[in-house]
């Protein structure tokens, strides 16, 4: 996996493509009038720098770019590749792969913000890292699960702004006791902030999906409950949300012998359901999991 780039100054819009949308990959391309608003809700600045994931026929990133801003741009199909590649400016770099499967942080460490007019060096504000994408439905939650993985090891990327199935934004969004509260709520809670920008139609892309999408903004941070033991937090969570109309008592007796003595230590109601805790008591029970499995100092 190589990027391309063009060296070419001029802003040029996405254009008419015979490119037919695959199935395989999702692809809903965004119609113009409404790249344009999601371009004005991302509100690029002059030191950001993006990764874009999916940009299909350059919807987005024509946009970005004409901001004047840097752009990795991320795509899994070739021909879409070869497609754009003839036509960005020089402040897009094209990459062909999956942000499953590829490391785009030294791609995107090599890129320097463009220099506003009159900005002498050393005066230039410090480098953003920021995505954006309009994800294929099929795999928007592995994505992202990644995204919050690479912040979790890294911190790495200041925020994401990405188009969803609108149910899946609301999963994020979701609280605890709501029947679309669950892992995912909870691992982006931890590490993010979440915003709900932007609710856009089917007739807002080509074809039109059979569901409404949602813009929404993730600024990732430090995480917002204490976690001792990442690997212990996540089996926790994951196991939990698999029983999530158990009472406390029977769920944690399954997940891990401890468990009465886990959940006395808590002070949780045993007859609470696991889909009512809050991302602070996920944390409290994994870190007491994580204390009583450590074996006493002598």
């Amino acid at each position: 996996m190589s990027p391309t780039s063009s060296h070419r100054s001029s802003h040029r819009p996405a254009h008419r493509s015979s490119h037919r949308p695959r199935k395989r990959f999702g692809q809903h391309f965004l119609a113009a009038p409404w790249a344009l608003k999601v371009v004005d809700a991302i509100d690029p600045a002059a030191a950001d720098v993006f990764l874009e994931i999916g940009p299909g026929r350059g919807a987005l990133t024509f946009p970005l770019a004409a901001r004047g801003v840097s752009v990795l741009a991320l795509e899994i199909d070739r021909d879409l590749v070869s497609d754009l590649a003839t036509r960005v400016p020089q402040n897009v770099t094209l990459l062909s792969g999956d942000i499953l499967a590829t490391n785009v942080i030294p791609f995107l460490a090599g890129l320097q913000p463009r220099r506003p007019p009159g900005t002498a060096t050393g005066d230039e504000p410090p480098r953003r890292f920021r995505v954006v994408g309009n994800l294929p439905y099929n795999v928007a939650t592995p994505i992202l699960f990644r995204l919050i993985e690479i912040h979790r090891h890294s911190a790495f990327f200041a925020d994401a702004t990405i188009m969803l199935q609108k149910e899946v934004a609301d999963r994020l969004l979701a609280r605890p006791g709501r029947k679309d509260y669950g892992a995912l709520s909870v691992f982006a809670q931890l590490h993010a902030r979440i915003d709900r920008l932007l609710d856009l139609p089917p007739g807002a892309f080509t074809p039109k999906p059979k569901v409404r999408s949602t813009l929404v903004r993730l600024t990732f941070g430090p995480p917002s409950a204490r976690i001792v033991d990442e690997e212990l937090f996540d089996r926790l969570v994951k196991a939990l949300f698999s029983q999530r109309r158990k009472t406390l008592t029977n769920a944690l007796k399954r997940f891990d012998p401890t468990g009465p003595a886990v959940l006395a230590l808590a002070g949780l109601d045993g007859r609470r359901r696991p889909e009512t805790l809050q991302v602070t008591e996920f944390a409290r029970l994994a870190e007491l999991f994580a204390s009583v499995r450590r074996p006493p100092v002598l």
